[in-house]
């Protein structure tokens, strides 16, 4: 049995760390525990991740929890010096660029593919879509300037910083971005990635699989 426990249903932020999981090639055992009552809520996940949050992961009894504090540890772990920068330098930068999609344009992107794509259309709020654009416009802007001279946010390599902030930013793959062409093309080249393609079918099953009551709960829990 895999030493590695991957916590969530690939819906969620656990696809963070499942893409991270297959871009280092780890075997590990996905439990695809649902949000809420019903999954995250209960006590058992809740031995594991006291927050009621998804994900998590247990990895040879050593627990951890926050999504990208996952995706970073595995990387460090099993990819230092090729996933994860060997610099200090880079290092920094890829902390960096991880807690900036974090602060800046993580729940700006979940608010427009829930009320673009995902909720069902009776449920969706024009204003809520349109403040989200607004939101995430001059962050976009910032991160296009980035890829102006280079393919990747630490220079000619895929490194977990992409991953980080490519994962954050995913659902945007469906979004029109006509002031930030360089985003959306590194976009496309992350998530053309052997692994990322697979991470992404499996999010695309589950979300297939989701009635549109458990899409109203994200919406509701996450107050978005």
């Amino acid at each position: 049995m895999s030493r590695l426990r991957i916590y969530g249903i690939a819906r969620t932020r656990a696809f963070r760390a499942i893409w991270v999981a297959k871009e280092l090639g780890l075997e590990y055992e996905h439990i695809p525990i649902e949000i809420g009552e019903a999954g995250a809520r209960k006590a058992d996940y809740l031995a594991v991740n006291p927050n009621g949050r998804l994900p998590a992961i247990e990895d040879d009894g050593f627990v951890l929890w926050e999504s990208l504090a996952i995706t970073l540890y595995l990387a460090k772990k099993h990819g230092a010096g090729r996933l994860y920068p060997a610099s200090l330098q880079d290092e920094a930068k890829t902390w960096q660029w991880s807690l900036w999609a974090l602060n800046e344009v993580d729940r700006g992107v979940n608010i427009w593919s829930l009320h673009a794509v995902r909720l069902p259309p009776e449920d969706r709020n024009a204003e809520k879509l349109a403040e989200a654009l607004k939101v995430i416009s001059t962050p976009f802007k910032v991160l296009d300037r980035e890829f102006s001279g280079r393919p990747y946010l630490l220079g000619d390599k895929f490194t977990v910083a992409d991953l980080n902030v490519a994962a954050v930013i995913s659902r945007a793959i469906d979004m029109e971005m006509p002031e930030t062409p360089h985003v959306a093309q590194w976009l496309r080249r992350c998530l053309e990635r052997p692994a990322a393609r697979e991470a992404c079918r499996m999010r695309a099953e589950s979300d297939a699989a989701s009635p549109p009551d458990a899409i109203r709960l994200i919406a509701r829990i996450n107050r978005l």
